[in-house]
């Protein structure tokens, strides 16, 4: 029937019910798409954590651990064992934890049901949804460390699985355990690598198991220690992810993939071995990675100039969410090793020095990372100091002062009798304005605060009554800018392709509205017109 033959009364209802339809129909497509957007980034958005060990001697409180953390902007965390105190504390902050199952619980968890459920209840149960747990480390590199309790794994992992089923809890909480690199021979070329044979039997249905539940291979990624292995065949440089000529890239001759840095190569390596296994939907989180900031003589390379550099690049390269030569749409994220510097472990030195902290807080040297976000904030360069360390002998502290106010030629003038700075009147006082003041006149360049190993860097102002720092003399005409670029994104490809669909449904919608409120207008109008 021509819609000229129908009744009026029917055409202004049919454009009413049409105008009604299209409208709701555009709101809820808006909404899917900001729905989508959400969900994308929740499960794609790569992120930088850190590793919480405990091996520390003076060990702040679970409460100063989590406050130092959220001033960090540190959102992503990884413990070693499921600390009750820590996880108590972490409680509505919104900080996101992976808690761990140490080797020596596998047996138990790995032989009972009853056992691993007991474990759910008392290290999960008990503080999921107010402490935001996101997976459980079962073990650390089983396989390579304590291969004896390698059959347990997979049992511990089901096991625990079950108990997160039967908590409903294992939509939101996933399960892995992290390896060393050393179970992927072959490592380069990455297309040649594939995983050690004799641990088979164990990381096929591992494997399988990370698959079916969407959880992720952990893999613990250093490329220090594949230099100090491959001395004279990797060159220091790709190992830092220092800028490159194209000479000196590695290229794989098989995919002719050309790898700038050590650390995507291993990435890589790890994707290849699965792909041998034809697995290609098992994503590799990076739960381990970092360089140490002080070795033994055996260790040269263990120095604070190139942990500063390995690490300040790491967060760079994941920030910048290039992915890998294989996978550049996927970028893998990274959990560093790690907060403080571990001053229990055993040998070698390179052991406990790690960290990106003293257990006091101050950092251990200066993240160079300004543009690339707020994630730690010990990128502080414009107000750091340097003082004596705690702890230090009378005898050391002088010898490192004379040298300060001698070869140094730090401006000692201020800890002079009646200066400003000579009260109180002790070498360590007077020591640590010479440090900051050396410290400061080198531009606060990394190892500048060391002094064989008796200063410390800190962001706290040490001036004290009319006694002025070099570093508050220094700092009080700077400006700092902070560029915050870590809000949730889905990466620059994303926002603009979401900003440019948002923008093309808007005005869409907006263009609808208005032809059909004049034609509704007009329909209202016919009726008066007719009279």
């Amino acid at each position: 029937m021509a819609l000229s033959k129908l009744p009026l009364y029917s055409v202004f209802f049919f454009f009413f019910f049409l105008y009604t339809s299209l409208s709701i129909s555009s709101q809820a497509l808006s909404s899917k798409i900001a729905v989508a957007q959400i969900k994308d980034q929740q499960d794609n958005e790569p992120f930088l954590g850190i590793n919480v060990g405990e091996d520390v001697s003076n060990l702040m409180s679970a409460t100063e651990l989590v406050s130092f953390l959220q001033f960090q902007k540190v959102t992503h965390i990884k413990l070693y064992d499921a600390d009750p105190d820590i996880l108590k504390a972490l409680a509505k902050t919104k900080i996101r934890v992976i808690i761990s199952v140490p080797n020596n619980q596998l047996l138990a968890i790995g032989s009972s049901n009853t056992t691993a459920a007991s474990w759910i209840g008392k290290n999960v149960v008990a503080y999921y949804p107010q402490t935001v747990i996101t997976a459980i480390a079962v073990g650390d590199e089983v396989l390579t460390t304590v291969p004896s309790s390698a059959p347990l794994l997979m049992p511990a992992i089901e096991s625990l699985y079950s108990a997160l089923v039967a908590a409903n809890l294992h939509n939101q909480i996933k399960i892995s355990t992290p390896h060393s690199a050393s179970i992927i021979l072959d490592p380069f070329p990455p297309s040649q690598s594939f995983f050690n044979q004799s641990w088979i039997s164990v990381i096929q249905p591992l494997l399988q198991f990370l698959s079916k539940t969407g959880s992720p291979l952990m893999m613990n990624f250093y490329p220090y220690y594949v230099f100090m292995q491959n001395k004279g065949v990797v060159p220091l440089d790709n190992s830092l992810f220092k800028p490159l000529k194209p000479s000196q890239e590695m290229v794989d001759p098989n995919t002719l993939l050309h790898y700038t840095n050590v650390l995507d190569a291993m990435v890589d390596a790890a994707y290849f071995s699965m792909r041998s296994m034809n697995f290609t939907d098992v994503v590799v989180l990076v739960t381990e990675s970092g360089w140490p900031s002080k070795g033994d003589s055996k260790e040269p390379y263990a120095t604070i100039d190139n942990a500063d550099t390995y690490n300040s690049n790491l967060i760079k390269h994941v920030l910048d969410r290039s992915g890998t030569p294989l996978h550049p749409e996927i970028t893998s994220s990274v959990y560093l090793y790690e907060l403080f510097n571990e001053d229990l472990r055993s040998p070698p030195v390179s052991e406990a020095n790690w960290g990106l902290f003293h257990a006091n807080s101050t950092p251990v040297y200066l993240l160079h990372v300004s543009g690339s976000g707020t994630f730690l904030a010990n990128d502080t360069t414009n107000r750091t100091y340097c003082i004596v360390m705690d702890g230090v002998d009378s005898k050391t502290l002088q010898a490192a002062l004379d040298w300060a106010c001698g070869p140094g030629r730090a401006n000692c003038s201020e800890i002079q009798p009646g200066e400003n700075c000579f009260q109180p009147n002790n070498v360590k006082n007077h020591a640590s304005y010479a440090f900051d003041s050396y410290y400061q006149k080198q531009g606060r360049a990394a190892g500048s605060c060391d002094f064989k190993g008796v200063a410390m860097i800190t962001t706290t102002d040490p001036s004290h009554g009319s006694c002025i720092f070099p570093g508050s003399k220094k700092i009080t005409n700077e400006a700092r800018t902070v560029v915050n670029t870590t809000s949730p994104s889905n990466g620059a490809g994303g926002s603009r392709l979401t900003s440019f669909y948002s923008s093309r449904i808007s005005a869409v919608d907006k263009a609808l509205k208005t032809f059909l409120t004049i034609i509704f207008s007009i329909l209202l109008y016919i009726p008066f017109m007719m009279f």
